[in-house]
């Protein structure tokens, strides 16, 4: 018997403004009722395409703060910080978190480029972003943490994400090397949330997304962690009122990446689009959540989709 009745689910589509094909897909899904909230790329290279799109379809809309790909949007660390290589660009998801390890980054300038792009942001939709994540998940790393987490407190960003999975250590079709990077992602996010609870800084009760990344997104698949969220109640990190009944009433993000495949030279955040964005798998997604026996499965577990503001 499930332990926890599911009160809200926030079915996040990072990348927003990646391209236009990524936008035009997002938005088709958020149409067919597939996703419920959006995560804008502020440095990509269609984000005021994006901001507009949601401003015209009303889609709720946060900010993915990205310190890892394409150029930062604060004009002094766009020639020299040590947050770019030689070339201008981030150093890349990995090099991003070799160059944190080794203490080479500057976390001031972390913090005017997170600033910027909340003010990017606000430009762009004519709002604060209702919740902010980080691309890569940098926003959990050490020392990053903290500076993100003065940043949301100051500007009074109240929800973020904090990537800990239920069902990742026994997901069985994960490659290795995919599997220990998430372990890391998890490791952190968990170290992350005594700094996020310091600073009164929220977010739902549960996360799902690594497992369902690409073409592991099945509707079995989404199942399996839709019965891992139901199964596990909140994972304690969270305060949520329980219902009457002695059921924790949960609530829970999907992160999840559908769009259509990039064109070659179109898109991505000043290097071009990555292999992921220009493959099948956002596309792949795109089709498994605008499956009709999808929202079955969330009206036969009386699922409700919604936003970060309805939380």
């Amino acid at each position: 018997h499930p332990s926890a009745t599911l009160r809200g689910l926030v079915v996040t589509g990072d990348d927003f403004g990646y391209c236009p094909r990524r936008n035009q897909g997002i938005v088709d899904c958020f149409q067919a009722g597939g996703i419920s909230n959006v995560s804008l790329l502020v440095n990509a290279s269609a984000a005021k395409e994006a901001a507009d799109l949601a401003k015209r379809h009303n889609i709720p809309i946060g900010l993915h703060a990205n310190l890892s790909e394409g150029v930062p949007v604060c004009p002094s660390l766009q020639q020299a910080s040590t947050l770019i290589n030689q070339r201008g660009f981030f150093l890349g998801k990995m090099g991003f978190r070799q160059a944190l390890e080794r203490g080479q980054l500057s976390m001031n300038q972390v913090d005017l480029e997170l600033r910027a792009q909340v003010r990017l942001f606000r430009e762009l939709t004519g709002h604060l972003p209702h919740h902010m994540d980080g691309h890569q998940h940098v926003h959990v790393l050490p020392e990053v943490r903290e500076v993100f987490a003065q940043v949301l407190s100051d500007l009074r960003i109240p929800y973020t994400r904090v990537p800990v999975e239920p069902g990742l250590h026994s997901c069985p079709w994960l490659p290795a090397h995919i599997q220990r990077f998430y372990t890391q992602v998890e490791k952190d996010a968990l170290d992350s949330i005594s700094v996020f609870t310091r600073y009164g800084i929220r977010w739902p009760d549960v996360y799902l997304g690594l497992t369902t990344m690409g073409q592991n997104m099945s509707i079995p698949n989404l199942q399996r962690a839709l019965n891992h969220v139901l199964a596990a109640g909140p994972s304690g990190t969270t305060s949520s009122s329980a219902s009457s009944s002695n059921q924790p009433v949960v609530t829970a993000e999907l992160m999840v990446h559908p769009g259509y495949p990039s064109h070659t030279q179109e898109g991505g955040c000043g290097e071009g689009p990555d292999d992921f964005s220009q493959s099948a798998d956002r596309q792949h997604e795109l089709s498994v959540l605008r499956d009709p026996s999808l929202q079955a499965l969330y009206s036969q577990e009386r699922v409700q989709l919604c936003a970060f503001k309805d939380l």
